[in-house]
Parts: C-alpha cells; sequence; structure tokens
C-alpha cells in the first residue's frame, strides 16, 4: 500500500534524462532556421521555464517581435530537431534514474513527473526512462495552463497522486524548478546534472543539492522519511 505521508514529485529533462543539451541544440537550431541569432549559453539558461516564457524572453534579448504564427514554427522546429537527436540515441536516462524510482516504488513512497516540456517531446524522454504514462503520473505542458516557474506542473502532478503538496519534494535541475516548487509551498531538492550550479540552486530554494540522481539515491535517507 503506497505511504501518503510524503511524495516526490520529479522534472524531467535534466533531471531524470540526460537531455538538457540536446534541447539547447534543438532550440538553437530552431532559432537558425527563422533567422533569430542568439548565444547558446542564453538559450541554456531558460531551459526548463515554459516555452510561453522562453519565447517572451526572446523579445527581451533580441529586440524582436515575435508573432503567433512564427512561434508556432518555433515550437514545431525545435520539436522536430529535439526527436531527430532521440532517435539518433543521443538521449538517455542519467546515471540512477531508473534506479532512483525503483527503490521509491519498491519503498511504497509515491512518485510522479512533471515536466515544462510538450508531449510530443516528453514522451521519448519516457520511454528512454522506462516510465509507462498509463501506470504512473506524468504532467506536461499541455495539461496546464501555465508551466515553470509557475507552481501549476508540480500542484497538478501532487493531485494526481492525491497528496498534500506540502509534503511533497519537487526534484529538479534548474532554478526555474526550485522557484516553481517555492510557489507551490512544497520543498525543493536539486540536480546539478542539468548545468545549474549549487549555489544558484540552494539560492532559488533548494533544501539540498546532490550531483545526479545516483547521487541523491546515495543519500537517500536525508529526504526519504522511513516507514
Amino acid at each position: 500500500m503506497p505511504r501518503r505521508d510524503s511524495a516526490f514529485l520529479f522534472d524531467l529533462d535534466g533531471t531524470l534524462v540526460d537531455s538538457v543539451y540536446q534541447h539547447v541544440l534543438a532550440w538553437k537550431e530552431a532559432l537558425d532556421t527563422e533567422g533569430i541569432e542568439l548565444s547558446v549559453w542564453r538559450i541554456h539558461r531558460r531551459i526548463g521555464m515554459s516555452g510561453g516564457l522562453f519565447t517572451r524572453m526572446l523579445l527581451r534579448e533580441t529586440g524582436l517581435e515575435i508573432s503567433e504564427e512564427r512561434r508556432q514554427r518555433l515550437y514545431d522546429a525545435h520539436a522536430a530537431a529535439f526527436n531527430r537527436q532521440h532517435t539518433q540515441g543521443a538521449v538517455r536516462p542519467l546515471p540512477g534514474a531508473r534506479e532512483l524510482l525503483a527503490h521509491l516504488t519498491a519503498q511504497g513512497i509515491p512518485w510522479a513527473i512533471a515536466t515544462s516540456g510538450q508531449l510530443r517531446t516528453a514522451i521519448h524522454n519516457l520511454e528512454a526512462l522506462g516510465v509507462d504514462p498509463a501506470k504512473v503520473p506524468v504532467v506536461t505542458r499541455d495539461q496546464v495552463r501555465h508551466a515553470k516557474p509557475d507552481p501549476d506542473l508540480f500542484l497538478a502532478a501532487a493531485e494526481r497522486l492525491g497528496v498534500d503538496i506540502t509534503r511533497a519534494m519537487v526534484v529538479g535541475d534548474s532554478v526555474w524548478d526550485m522557484l516553481a516548487a517555492r510557489r507551490a509551498r512544497a520543498l525543493g531538492i536539486g540536480l546539478l546534472s542539468g548545468g545549474y550550479g549549487e549555489d544558484e540552486l540552494a539560492r532559488a530554494g533548494a533544501l539540498r543539492v546532490y550531483e545526479d540522481p545516483a547521487d541523491m539515491l546515495k543519500r537517500i535517507d536525508e529526504v526519504a522519511a522511513r516507514g
């Protein structure tokens, strides 16, 4: 019988799957296709936020006006470029990701996945991870009004699990995950596997910071209450 005293809500890209830099390159390709010049490092700093905020950031960085039609072309080009990398085997689970999820399942601790990605890109990551959305609660950008750093994704994931969000722990690799966790009134756990630094994650609200899922599993007693 699953325990309901706590739960883990996982981000996907950079947290469970080694896919952040593939997303960066996919966005770069999409932007280049539209003739929009933006440095790779600037793209990386926004990975994990919603696509709407990402394109709003483009306005600030480039001064361009982006029509809804052009915005949709960017989304489609990004999805196509990212999914192509999956077919080439470039995206894989992070070390310890499968083992961490298996451990939580064995301990009867509920967990869910909440990602700012749309289902059309998230589905390939889930397949690489071995997660069946029919058996595990998965909340994608398509299912909520606002994505990170708004709390909607994590609130929806907690509701799907039937747990109080204030007793949940959000595991993510970006400051956007940690900000969303704070707004949802959940505890944040940061992972370095997405490229953000320990200080950045801690300042954004991370209670603990680990290198990757393998490191978190090794120290799981620090954050998972014993039955």
